[in-house]
């Protein structure tokens, strides 16, 4: 266990350090966008491409773990869809910002630091895969919805919004071409490997601080009612679909499918409030997931850490 803590615990201390800067210095949320530029458009691509681009290449031929772990999340996006719906009265806007809460997990700026320093370089290829078709499924089916709840677009301006979305997305770019150069067996020159090193090693630090500090700035005069049933479906009920699936799909190695599971049992991610703020709508309930999220995933997440360490998880879930 103390090494399981050991594991977590500097994970979530970046977190509580963001959190304990933005109380103390109370910084206009401007100053997060050059931060948060950096971790997006430059930190974490170099994270993936370099991770990929030493990868074997038939290690991404995993169609079966692509739908396993892509259906797992439509399956919770599809839950918590429906309990904002419900909840909601029948406003899809607000359903589909719950359905985000409840399946679109931090699996960029946790996912990649966490499940590499959990499970080795090994977990590369399924990390990238999940980052991939999650952000596919997800940044699709969102202006899709607002579409048909009316939100400002046409549905032929929101399938270009999510193609363009698609296409630009710069985790995707990395991730193909790192994979590209995987197949390719591309060497990069010295001096620029060395650059995305340097930009891979800040990307788990900077990311982990400012999910901190953008928890800190979320003032929440009081807990929406209906999200600890979506932190719920996100914490709990998601990896255990993920599990559920990779058994009856399998087999698979251990590190892929400790690695499905541990991505499932990540936080709501902060596009979840970005979003609900680009859509004005629950607002303030997606701000109250992403915190709740991820004060509850402390226990969660290092329980879910400390099964995969001591090879405790359930695999194959079933015969």
């Amino acid at each position: 266990m103390l090494d399981v803590l050991n594991l977590a615990l500097p994970f979530f201390g970046l977190i509580l350090v963001g959190f304990a800067a933005g109380k103390l210095r109370r910084i206009p949320d401007a100053g997060l966008g050059w931060m948060s530029w950096f971790i997006i458009y430059a930190a974490l691509p170099a994270l993936f491409y370099r991770l990929l681009a030493r990868t074997p290449f038939d290690q991404f031929a995993q169609p079966r773990f692509v739908v396993a772990t892509t259906l797992a999340t439509f399956t919770a996006f599809c839950l918590a869809f429906a309990i904002g719906f419900a909840m909601r009265r029948g406003h899809v806007a607000e359903a589909t910002i719950a359905g985000l809460a409840g399946s679109f997990g931090n699996i960029g700026y946790m996912g990649p630091g966490l499940a590499l320093s959990t499970l080795g370089p090994d977990a590369a290829a399924p990390v990238a895969l999940i980052n991939c078709f999650d952000t596919l499924l997800l940044f699709s089916l969102t202006p899709l919805l607002m579409a048909v709840a009316g939100a400002r677009k046409s549905l032929g301006a929101a399938i270009r919004e999510a193609a363009w979305r698609i296409v630009t997305h710069p985790f995707l770019l990395a991730t193909g071409l790192g994979a590209l150069s995987a197949a390719l067996h591309v060497e990069l020159p010295t001096a620029l490997d060395r650059l995305l090193l340097f930009l891979q090693n800040a990307a788990a630090p900077c990311a982990l601080f400012t999910l901190g500090v953008v928890v800190a700035l979320r003032p929440l005069a009081r807990m929406p009612w209906e999200v600890p049933f979506l932190a719920a479906v996100k914490l709990a009920l998601h990896p255990a679909i993920v599990l559920l699936l990779l058994s009856l799909l399998g087999p698979f190695s251990a590190t892929w499918a400790s690695t499905g599971v541990l991505m499932a049992a990540l936080p709501p991610a902060l596009n979840v409030f970005v979003l609900a703020q680009q859509y004005d709508s629950w607002v303030a309930q997606a701000s109250g997931a992403v915190l709740l999220g991820t004060l509850a995933s402390v226990v969660t997440l290092t329980t879910v850490l400390w099964l995969v360490k001591t090879q405790a998880l359930p695999l194959p879930l079933v015969h």
